[in-house]
């Protein structure tokens, strides 16, 4: 009767003893602390200055497709059908072109995006998880991803901004 006594209370200590751990769970703005970083406004500069070189070629292409269509439909009807056709192939291929400097444009766009933000994105993650090390939280989760934050989570944008030695 007593090994069984016993037995039951070996049994129940690991649940009273994780019933008994606390969890600590951290919430964190990780767009205001981008939005806070330099480093974020330059690369958002760059960005925006890759971006306008490729509006401007972009508006020259629609310039010169423009000015192919309007020679297009300005053609008098004794124009030979080969030149009609030239034309319009010329118009395609312009168009075609167009499309395909439209793909490449965002690609490239999205890719040095990536390249630049990648870097700050792991200096903001390093400082979260030195925080999350020193706070022994048990998990740290993005704060808007939330529906609802209880009282017991513990927002640590501004200890991460201290961190990153923002204001």
């Amino acid at each position: 009767m007593l090994k069984k006594i016993i037995l039951a209370v070996a049994l129940m200590l690991p649940a009273f003893a994780f019933a008994q751990s606390t969890v600590k769970i951290g919430v964190v703005d990780t767009n205001t602390l981008l939005q806070a970083m330099p480093e974020t406004s330059a690369a958002q500069t760059k960005l925006a200055d890759v971006s306008k070189k490729y509006e401007e070629t972009y508006n020259k292409l629609i310039e010169e497709y423009k000015r192919l269509a309007e020679e297009f439909q300005s053609m008098k009807e004794d124009t030979p059908a080969a030149i009609k056709e030239k034309n319009a192939r010329d118009l395609a291929d312009k168009q075609t072109r167009i499309q395909q400097f439209e793909q490449q444009a965002q690609e490239d766009l999205g890719k040095q995006q990536n390249e630049l933000m990648a870097p700050i994105m792991q200096k903001v993650k390093s400082a979260i998880e030195a925080i999350g090390a020193e706070g022994k939280f048990t998990v740290i989760s993005e704060k808007p991803a939330f529906i609802y934050i209880g009282s017991d989570a513990v927002d640590i944008t501004n200890d991460v901004k201290n961190r990153l030695g923002l204001k």
